[in-house]
């Protein structure tokens, strides 16, 4: 069987973060913080900031073309997270590119 991407969300990125020990809540208010740069880029449709424990966060976001995906990797939202990643982050984020199979949104 062969699969597909969704047509409508086919690009995505997920972004996983661990916080430096005592960073915890100011790197969970940053990811808060960030939905207002994720409103405001027209090509990002679907942007999720989580917690999996108390030092382990992602962001899922999805995208309708390449170029949506592209311009999100270079905007405010990773220039903000590459600014205060020393500070706040414990590692180096990891993100990757994905491609969305299904998805009901």
């Amino acid at each position: 069987m062969s699969i597909t991407p969704t047509p409508s969300l086919p690009f995505a990125f997920v972004a996983k973060m661990v916080a430096k020990s005592g960073q915890e809540s100011e790197l969970a208010g940053f990811l808060a913080g960030a939905l207002e740069l994720a409103q405001a880029e027209t090509g990002t449709v679907l942007w999720l900031a989580l917690r999996t424990d108390a030092s382990t966060f992602w962001i899922f976001d999805a995208f309708a073309t390449d170029a949506d995906r592209n311009a999100h990797a270079t905007g405010q939202i990773v220039a903000a997270l590459s600014a205060n990643a020393e500070r706040l982050l414990a590692v180096a984020p990891e993100i990757l590119p994905a491609e969305v199979l299904a998805a009901k949104v």
